[in-house]
């Protein structure tokens, strides 16, 4: 089956399939490749994501704005396309996320204040990517896709892929990382050694400040056909259509049919990140148009239509939320600040007797200071 395969030769002309089971106003469709059969428990629990995980966010802006977090990158608005993804994925594969997948991680079971941590400087991110199946969080455009392939390389070497119960690999970028040599190599590389890895590009519309239209003349998705793998555009605000790709995409790597390309077309509602004011490059009326399109709307419109929600069933969520929210920020506020000495820890995964001999000169500089602050010495400027 091609799987929406794009024909190389409509790659500068074709304008991909729209991969869609969700309508804004709440009507389910159906796809004759990527449908899904959800029960009703299940569609509700993806309901409680999408919530959860946007109240949870906007929590984090507010800390960041008082101060209580050094910066923070919000995913609101792109909540189908994390929840989505991230309930595709089985407990074997690996994902390589960027610094914005939230969601991604509250699905693979990872702790908000996990994350907190880090956005306030305290930690380096508290998580075993061997444990949780997600590697920390990348800061650098596009270089967790090199990651992703090497990983996947792996997996295809230790015989890893082939049926079913196979491995794949999940990697996520931006619109804007397109541009950056990282992710093009990644996918040639991927492409020609069949790697099991799915490049996930959630494409919010902004490089920062500038508009997809300058990263690429073409849709993004195109891309794959000049690579030789998979092309598939989705609905990125569309939770169910966004599983069943990637789902779909996910299999078919574990099976050992190579790599492929999704692009979630969704929209960043929020800041690029707290250090941005995007009402200097983009106009209200396109804001307003797209949280037409908003993901947790309509899935609610869905749940009210099929009589799977009333007021109550709603309210319960929120609260749920909002619970949750409360306690993240009694937890940010108690977090402990770090002892200096960590500077040194995770640097390597076995500490050389050369780190370690500079840990105990740190720690015997940072003691003198305190010693100063007791009056027992003459202050340490005075003595260079």
């Amino acid at each position: 089956m091609s799987r929406s395969r794009i024909p190389m030769q409509w790659a500068q002309r074709a304008e991909p399939e729209f991969v869609q089971l969700l309508t804004p106003d709440g009507t389910r469709l159906d796809h004759p490749e990527y449908d899904i059969s959800l029960t009703d428990h299940e569609l509700r629990g993806l309901y409680q994501d999408l919530v959860i995980v946007r109240r949870l966010d906007t929590e984090a802006t507010a800390l960041q704005r008082q101060g209580e977090l050094g910066l923070w990158a919000s995913a609101l608005g792109q909540e189908a396309a994390q929840i989505g993804s991230g309930r595709a994925v089985r407990p074997q594969d690996m994902i390589f996320p960027t610094y914005r997948e939230h969601g991604v991680l509250y699905c693979r079971g990872l702790d908000a204040i996990q994350l907190m941590g880090l956005f306030r400087g305290v930690d380096y991110g508290t998580w075993n990517p061997a444990e949780t199946g997600v590697h920390l969080y990348t800061l650098v455009i596009g270089a967790q896709t090199l990651h992703a392939t090497g990983y996947a390389m792996g997996v295809l070497r230790d015989g890893a892929v082939g049926d079913d119960d196979g491995q794949a690999v999940l990697a996520f970028f931006g619109d804007g990382a397109t541009s950056q040599g990282d992710v093009n190599e990644s996918l040639g590389w991927a492409s020609v050694f069949n790697a099991p890895v799915v490049f996930f590009c959630q494409n919010n519309q902004y490089a920062i400040s500038q508009p997809a239209a300058r990263q690429s003349k073409t849709p993004l998705v195109n891309r794959a056909a000049g690579f030789g793998m998979a092309g598939i555009r989705v609905d990125g605000n569309d939770v169910l259509a966004v599983l069943a790709v990637t789902r779909s995409a996910l299999d078919d790597a574990r099976r050992g049919q190579g790599p492929s390309l999704i692009e979630a077309y969704t929209y960043r509602l929020g800041a690029h990140t707290t250090s941005d004011d995007p009402t200097r490059y983009r106009p209200s009326g396109e804001v307003e148009a797209w949280r037409e399109k908003d993901p947790v709307v309509r899935l609610r419109r869905l749940l009210e239509q099929h009589q799977l929600g009333d007021a109550g069933y709603f309210a319960e969520v929120d609260a749920d939320a909002q619970h949750r929210a409360t306690q993240l920020r009694e937890r940010v506020l108690a977090l402990p600040d770090p002892a200096p000495s960590s500077l040194f820890d995770h640097v390597y995964a076995e500490a050389s007797p050369a780190l370690e001999a500079q840990r105990a000169e740190f720690v015997r500089y940072h003691a003198s200071f305190e010693a100063d602050a007791f009056g027992e010495g003459e202050p340490r400027w005075a003595k260079h």
